[in-house]
């Protein structure tokens, strides 16, 4: 009988109880549904598990499609997913007696991996997810119900020297212990043997890795599980400064938060071209640098600050999950908090023997523990570096997978500074973290990811992007694989176009910062959050703009001002920026001006905007020649007559150059599609389409062009 929510809910103070009865109780009947719920709900609290870690079963009685005859099947979360997002075509499907039966065919922990594929025998539902490395551990238990996840304060206790013993005393030998070894098959046999020599126990201790725990329902299952790990965290929190201060107490202070994020955010584009040195090696295909992420979390700051951290930090981390993700162990800055970053040339020459520090180090690993059939050796670069007093930057090849770095990165502090409150912590033999990192199972799964996109890695900064071709241009490059900066004057647009963005392609995609391309402090405080968002920024795309139609005796030097404040000082204000950073990471970039038909072509009325598209247009190639060195190509998109969803239509544009050309506002489309050779209205997609195309990747030797989108205006031919 489930008990009333809110009175357990009461009970736990360091883990989350989620169980909604009534929802449950709709789900009653359909078990692999409840299993769902309740992966859901552990994965939802990230004290429980990680993103993508752990697994959770079922085990239930189905009709054998072939024979009719009643068979145990059981449900398990599928290779690659994530606990707190999984549906039900997340799982795999497996008969329960092939896949014991599995033992009869193995030959030894020599040659487990070969058991992988005969999973594949075993598959009950056809249409199911591939099953994980870990179905024999859930497979060779016998209860209806198992959870396993990595809750912080298990590993902690898994992690610790004294951990088997803390184990036993802690739960009364109702949790068995099972020491570290690299999941698989062998594993799952281990297991068994644990709960045979054991029975009656509540759960599984795994060192170093994690915590097994069960039940006779869904429900009983989870019970168990937030109540182990309650009393992990109970005891954790018991001894927290008890022997001593945590991490051996602060060494440094932190600077205050408005110092830390303004230093971050300077050193951001640095570090991310020392961590993109293999990337950038690609970037003739059009794949970008490493992406970035900041965070100055306070349990970061609490261990980066230590007097501890010189000694844990190069340990690496313990849980094969966080290994994974971070790497063998993290770059530590050797830089004052306090340290003056605005001279980037030294800033760069005191970085560089640091980089190829760990680049060896990271060598040395790989050649020490290599074995015959070792993949080769992978980008040697660090994936977190730790900046005392300031914060965490992770790099990796996309924004989630930074982010989740980070967050991983804070796991493994939790168990360091749990185990080290209780015992001290042990991480992985060398050894065996190569064994997991270069696990023939792992790189096949790499092997298997799909190709990157061709803007994967990179960053582009879109002005005006809220609305109209901005917008069109911003949604091209996310579909392309680019994190996008979102920006625009209009508050209220831009956070309606964040959310939008968000919603589409997800909440590591956009960033938004609001721009008045006239206002340098204004541009370098969105240049600094695109820093802080994602380490840094590779395309920046000039589409801010107005436009104003009159003839020259209407025309007034208000008018005049505005055109040239916004067209052209906002362009070179926001290219200068730009430059400075791509300058920082130091791999090149691109900076895509979207101009004007106009610029080229004369036509009445138009003596202010006209004249300022040509100035535009000449900086293209005045910054072309001189960026050149610098691997920074600068290019033209010309459009003309935008008409649907642009915003240059409002304020009066259009009825000014209807008024120019003898016909109506409602007669414009047809009139510009009918002056063009190819007869075709111009939509803001087909200036987005031009933009992809100078920074896709296919023209990385292109720079001082012009591309026209205009339909075919023989006036407006360059040549």
């Amino acid at each position: 009988m489930i008990k009333e929510n809110t009175e357990i809910g009461k009970d736990y103070k360091h883990v989350s109880y989620l169980w909604d009865e009534a929802k449950a109780a709709e789900l009653e009947g359909d078990e692999v549904a409840l299993l769902v719920y309740r992966s859901n709900l552990l994965g939802a609290d990230l004290r429980l598990t990680n993103y993508g870690g752990g697994n959770t079963s079922c085990k239930l009685t189905s009709k054998d499609p072939l024979t009719g005859n009643e068979v145990e099947v059981m449900w398990i979360k599928g290779s690659g997913g994530d606990l707190g997002s999984m549906k039900r075509s997340g799982l795999a499907a497996l008969y329960v007696n092939r896949l014991r039966s599995l033992t009869n065919v193995y030959r030894g922990i020599e040659h487990e991996d070969e058991m992988v594929e005969l999973f594949n025998h075993c598959i009950y539902d056809l249409a199911s997810k591939a099953p994980s490395i870990d179905t024999p551990l859930h497979g060779f238990l016998p209860f209806k119900h198992i959870d396993h996840l990595h809750p912080d304060a298990a590993i902690a206790i898994a992690a610790a020297k004294d951990g088997k013993k803390i184990t036993q005393e802690l739960f009364n030998g109702t949790i068995g212990w099972v020491e570290w070894q690299r999941p698989g098959f062998d594993l799952g046999l281990k297991l068994k043997q644990c709960l045979d020599e054991n029975p009656g126990i509540r759960g599984i201790m795994l060192g170093s890795h994690g915590l097994f725990t069960w039940g006779d329902t869904a429900y009983e299952s989870y019970l168990n599980t937030l109540e182990v790990i309650e009393r992990c965290a109970q005891y954790l929190e018991d001894n927290y400064g008890k022997k001593a201060p945590v991490f051996g107490g602060a060494k440094i202070e932190s600077l205050p938060g408005d110092e830390r994020l303004a230093k971050a955010a300077i050193l951001a584009p640095v570090l991310r071209g020392f961590c993109s040195s293999e990337a950038a090696k690609r970037s003739a295909s059009g794949v970008g640098g490493m992406v970035g992420h900041f965070t100055d979390d306070d349990r970061i700051l609490q261990f980066i600050n230590s007097n501890d951290l010189e000694r844990l930090a190069p340990l690496g981390t313990s849980c094969p999950d966080h290994f994974l993700r971070t790497k063998i162990s993290p770059l530590v800055l050797d830089l004052a908090k306090e340290e003056e970053l605005t001279n980037i040339a030294a800033l760069k020459e005191k970085l560089t023997p640091q980089f190829e520090a760990y680049r060896q180090m990271y060598a040395e690993y790989y050649n020490t523990c290599k074995h015959p059939n070792s993949p080769a050796m992978r980008d040697p670069n660090p994936v977190v570096i730790l900046y005392p007093g300031i914060g965490m930057f992770t790099f990796a090849k996309d924004k989630q997978t930074a982010r989740v770095a980070a967050e991983f990165y804070i796991n493994a502090i939790n168990v360091m500074k749990g185990a080290e409150a209780v015992s001290e912590y042990t991480s992985l033999p060398r050894q065996e973290a190569f064994n997991i990192e270069y696990w023939l199972l792992e790189e096949a799964k790499l092997q298997r990811m799909p190709k990157p996109k061709a803007l994967s890695g990179r960053v582009a900064l879109i002005t005006g992007s809220a609305g109209g071709i901005g917008k069109a241009i911003a949604k091209k490059f996310a579909e392309e694989g680019a994190c996008v900066v979102i920006n625009d004057i209009n508050e209220e647009r831009l956070q309606g176009a964040l959310e939008e963005f968000q919603k589409q392609f997800g909440k590591d995609t956009a960033s938004a910062a609001a721009l008045n391309v006239t206002d340098a402090g204004s541009t370098e405080k969105a240049f600094a959050q695109a820093a802080l968002a994602f380490g840094g920024v590779d395309i920046v795309i000039n589409n801010a703009g107005i436009s104003i139609s009159k003839p020259i005796a209407e025309h007034t030097v208000e008018d005049w001002d505005k055109l040239y404040d916004i067209l052209v000082k906002g362009q070179f204000i926001v290219t200068k920026a730009g430059v400075e950073v791509m300058r920082r990471q130091g791999f090149g970039g691109d900076v895509i001006n979207i101009v004007s038909k106009n610029s080229i072509v004369a036509g009445p009325n138009n003596v202010g905007y006209g004249s300022a598209k040509a100035a535009q247009a000449h900086i293209t190639r005045l910054l072309a020649a001189e960026l050149g060195p610098d691997k920074i190509r600068v290019n033209t998109v010309n459009p003309d007559a935008v008409i649907v969803d642009s915003n240059i239509w409002a304020g009066g544009w259009a009825e000014g150059r209807a008024k120019a050309y003898g016909v109506t506002v409602d007669e414009l489309p047809a009139y510009y599609a009918k002056r063009t050779l190819l007869n075709e209205v111009i939509l803001p997609d087909d200036i987005a389409n031009a933009c992809f195309v100078f920074a896709g990747g296919l023209m990385n030797k292109s720079t001082g062009n012009i591309l026209n989108v205009d339909g075919g205006v023989a006036m407006g031919f360059v040549r």
